[in-house]
């Protein structure tokens, strides 16, 4: 083994759960995939042992769990799961997690991940996006449940975590994205009378200004957007559209104007099934691309989809990309030299350690294909929005077991190798 993978190996033996997925059912160490330096293999082969994707029209449906009753039960659509220990504590759990000074801040090769600093707080079930070259983690929930306020603000150039103004009211399961100067936090869902997690969806249009001392600001467009939690968005110019989202969403899709606080209606999704979440979404060269998701309540016991949608504002229509290698739900991605990254998400029953997927696939729009290159060394779910920054992918946060009780601190990061650019 490599110096570099073995200092990963005895980081996670000294750091645990929280910065490191922990092992399968019988104590061994999960598959680490490739960090900065390590001799792990190159992208592109980690594919391998796959189950093939459906049928490859784009609408292959897998139902997680096969249905004997030994699946956790959602109780209200709110990702509860059963993998918390006996005193509810999961990896990740815990207060404040500060900056340490042996992690592998290493600057990976193309193809190759490494570790940043920390989150201050663990987290999942919130959003990510960039501002002027800041990472934002958003809401969301620890392994408590209780719903956050909390804005975590990752400086890549210092490589350094602070705080933010917070929310105005908890929130978990929004979208979040940087335009213009601002950061817009749309929907979402938010907190039981206990402050635990809740089907509360919110239709919220919240701005934050950091060159401004005003805090959050309700916008309070009207009409409102669709109350919805766990969709998706993708940015053209300076107009902002949200996919999904968790009944009573449907499979709304909308566009925000950000110049005049208006939303519009537009055609939904296109699927077989309604109420398609959990799902990701970019914009690349004037197109909204939709990837994965899972249907129904929300629950990641239901039912999920390979399927690729794309949107063309110009026409108004919607048409099918290459369904993504196998069907995932609880997906995260964002677009890269051209490409659109999809990684990470959760299920049950899905033979892989702690219900949660592995797969970094990436898809190509000009070839319509999609490539899988190396797995994520700690899996995760749970997270909506990802920054890419001067050629790193950044991954903060997320959830590393199935069910929202295992919010974490980990950071990873990807450089990608893989261009869709023509350069």
């Amino acid at each position: 083994m490599a110096p570099k993978a073995m200092a990963y190996t005895l980081l996670c033996t000294i750091l645990g759960c929280a910065l490191c997925a922990c092992g399968n059912d019988d104590g061994a160490a999960q598959d680490e995939g490739p960090i900065a330096g390590s001799d792990a293999p190159a992208q592109g082969d980690g594919d391998a042992t796959r189950p093939a994707a459906g049928d490859g029209d784009g609408d292959a449906i897998a139902t997680a769990g096969d249905g004997d009753g030994d699946e956790p039960v959602d109780t209200g659509g709110d990702d509860t799961g059963d993998d918390a220990g006996d005193d509810g504590s999961m990896a990740g759990d815990g207060d404040d997690h500060p900056a340490t000074d042996d992690q592998d801040l290493t600057d990976p090769a193309p193809g190759e991940y490494a570790l940043r600093a920390g989150l201050l707080h663990a987290n999942s079930e919130m959003a990510v996006a960039e501002l002027d070259g800041l990472i934002y983690v958003i809401g969301g929930y620890p392994s408590t449940r209780q719903v956050q306020t909390t804005v975590q603000v990752y400086d890549p150039a210092t490589e350094t975590w602070d705080e933010a103004p917070p929310l105005p009211v908890a929130i978990h399961h929004p979208v979040v994205v940087g335009v213009e100067g601002k950061l817009y936090s749309l929907g979402g869902q938010g907190a039981g009378a206990n402050g635990s997690a809740a089907n509360v969806d919110l239709d919220l249009t919240l701005a934050y200004d950091p060159s401004t001392d005003e805090g959050w600001v309700d916008l309070e467009p009207d009409p409102p957007m669709t109350a919805r939690g766990a969709g998706a968005a993708g940015v053209i110019g300076d107009r902002i559209y949200v996919v999904g989202g968790r009944p009573p969403a449907g499979n709304a899709f909308e566009v925000y104007d950000i110049s005049d606080n208006t939303w519009e209606a537009l055609e939904p999704l296109p699927q077989v099934q309604n109420d398609r979440n959990h799902l990701a979404a970019t914009a690349i060269d004037g197109k909204i691309y939709v990837a994965g998701g899972r249907y129904d309540s929300g629950s990641f016991t239901g039912p999920i989809t390979d399927a690729l949608d794309i949107y063309d504002p110009t026409t108004g229509e919607w048409s099918s990309g290459a369904p993504m290698p196998r069907p995932r739900g609880g997906v995260n991605g964002v677009a890269a030299f051209g490409c659109f990254h999809v990684f990470g998400g959760e299920a049950s029953n899905i033979s892989e350690p702690n219900n949660v997927f592995p797969d970094h696939d990436v898809y190509d729009p000009s070839a319509d294909e999609w490539t899988s290159v190396a797995p994520m060394p700690t899996p995760v779910h749970g997270v909506t929005g990802a920054p890419f920054i001067d050629g790193l992918i950044y991954m903060p946060g997320g959830g590393t077991s199935s069910g929202g009780s295992s919010g974490s601190t980990i950071f990873q990061v990807y450089r990608p190798a893989l261009r869709c650019d023509g350069s």
